[in-house]
């Protein structure tokens, strides 16, 4: 009896022990093929994908890739990698700032697009000056369009802009026509103090009081006001200002603007002041004021 108790029991363990390993088989036989089929499924994805999407530099990958930049996207998530440029146009952007935001000018951004910084000529065109190559060379920083960078001598590219300014230095010619513009504007926007270069008349003479007479682009064309005072001429003009200065007449009270009006070397005739001053046989006889009377600055009785 013992014997075949022991036999049954063997029979039994050997039929489990069978089970048991078909089971695992199958299991791990299951699992592998799942891995198989996921894999396949995997790369027959990435095969799709890569056949149907838009080569780059294509008319469709670029429409792809604006609408990708475009859609769904506002500044605030451009300035999560490029937080500089922000801060750069709320400085100084100008019309950058309050005329486009970043997707105008940036309509695609790698790897999809290639183009991601524009040639300015996209939004700026239809005057001399957008006519100019190496916009760069001078508006370094698109962010900061109008802090340019003047190095080298520049007239021509300036006078795209400031055509007067070149007018004035081509017809009134002096100088200044010979300098570079950023000889003077060694910065965009800087006007320089006269005194830099010019030594002044007098020693309260400040910027004001020279551009008073002196239009800068066409400094030789004098010009000034009724109020100008005397010892502004008297800087270039010393011996006919002490002439006057010790004349003992009415010309002594009167300011050199009196009678030179407006403009430099107005010389009045003395009829403008004094019509009819002598008899008609006295002026016929001297028809020359001077001849009794010297000059205006040195006046004889």
């Amino acid at each position: 009896m013992g014997a075949l108790k022991r036999k049954k029991a063997m029979t039994l363990f050997k039929r489990l022990t069978v089970r048991k390993s078909a089971a695992i088989f199958l299991g791990v036989f299951g699992v592998i093929a799942l891995i198989c089929v996921f894999a396949c499924q995997q790369t027959a994805g990435v095969k799709r994908s890569a056949a149907t999407a838009p080569k780059a530099g294509s008319s469709v990958a670029k429409k792809a890739a604006k609408e990708g930049v475009s859609a769904g996207l506002s500044n605030k998530h451009c300035v999560f990698c490029h937080p500089q440029q922000p801060q750069t146009i709320e400085a100084k952007g100008g019309l950058h700032k309050t005329e486009v935001d970043c997707m105008d000018c940036h309509q695609e951004h790698p790897p999809e697009g290639v183009d991601a910084v524009p040639e300015c000529n996209m939004c700026h065109s239809g005057a001399a000056h957008y006519d100019l190559e190496g916009c760069s060379s001078c508006h370094s920083d698109a962010h900061a369009p109008l802090d340019l960078k003047l190095e080298g001598e520049l007239t021509e590219p300036c006078l795209t802009c400031h055509q007067q300014q070149g007018d004035e230095l081509k017809e009134h010619t002096s100088m200044h026509t010979e300098l570079p513009c950023n000889e003077c504007h060694s910065s965009h926007g800087e006007i320089p103090d006269c005194m830099d270069c010019h030594e002044k008349h007098t020693e309260d003479m400040d910027y004001e009081a020279c551009v008073s007479c002196h239009p800068v682009h066409m400094p030789r064309v004098v010009t000034y006001g009724q109020e100008t005072p005397s010892r502004y001429c008297g800087a270039c003009h010393g011996e006919a200002l002490d002439l006057l200065k010790a004349n003992t007449t009415k010309h002594h009270d009167l300011l050199c603007v009196f009678c030179h009006k407006n403009k430099h070397k107005t010389v009045p005739p003395c009829y403008a002041c004094h019509p009819q001053a002598h008899s008609k046989a006295i002026l016929d006889k001297f028809p020359e004021c001077g001849q009794c009377h010297s000059t205006a600055h040195d006046l004889k009785g």
